[in-house]
């Protein structure tokens, strides 16, 4: 399964990533606002890739996790991860991480508009959502951009990393995407 877009590929993770996957997960700026730690290994980067061996894109269950190539130089570039509902298989919830070289050209609302636009037209989804910390001011422009709301602001809802943190919850619905939607190449 490969999604292509203007500028990326998004497909399954190979264990020829690995280098460039634990490159940007180890860097303390990526890792602040993620579930893993800046001390990411090369053994934390096979591990999990492995575990992605076999998910099939919009599946409900699992996080399935997309690389995000770049067409032309071929370098990763940073990944979009996927997770429908197995209680609600109409809804889905993304995210995204880009390494920092990559951040800032639009990459990651290139990626996001391609994967949710599968999700919608070719899976028949309702509703997408996303869930960030409420100090991850970038995240919440970009998902703002491609027409999410903010449905929720969790105050101090999760302990997270030795703090209490704030969780903002955005969604789109499949119609408000059908008119509003970013075109994705």
């Amino acid at each position: 399964m490969e999604i292509v877009t203007e500028r990326l590929t998004l497909r399954p993770f190979d264990l020829e990533d690995v280098p460039a996957f634990v490159g940007y997960r180890s860097d303390p700026e990526v890792a602040r606002f993620q579930s893993w730690e800046p001390t990411y290994s090369r053994d934390d980067g096979e591990q999990f890739l492995a575990s992605q061996q076999g998910l099939r894109f919009g599946v409900p269950g699992d996080w399935m996790q997309l690389a995000a190539v770049d067409r032309v130089s071929g370098a990763l570039c940073g990944d979009c991860a996927v997770r429908v509902a197995t209680d609600q298989p109409a809804t889905a919830e993304v995210g995204v991480t880009f390494s920092p070289s990559a951040q800032g050209r639009g990459l990651a609302r290139e990626a996001l508009t391609a994967v949710i636009d599968r999700l919608f037209d070719e899976h028949g989804l309702h509703r997408v959502f996303a869930q960030a910390d409420d100090r991850n001011q970038p995240v919440h422009s970009l998902l703002e951009h491609l027409g999410f709301r903010c449905e929720a602001c969790l105050v101090e809802a999760d302990w997270f990393k030795g703090e209490w943190t704030t969780l903002r919850v955005y969604a789109v619905l499949d119609r408000e995407w059908a008119v509003e939607a970013p075109v994705s190449s």
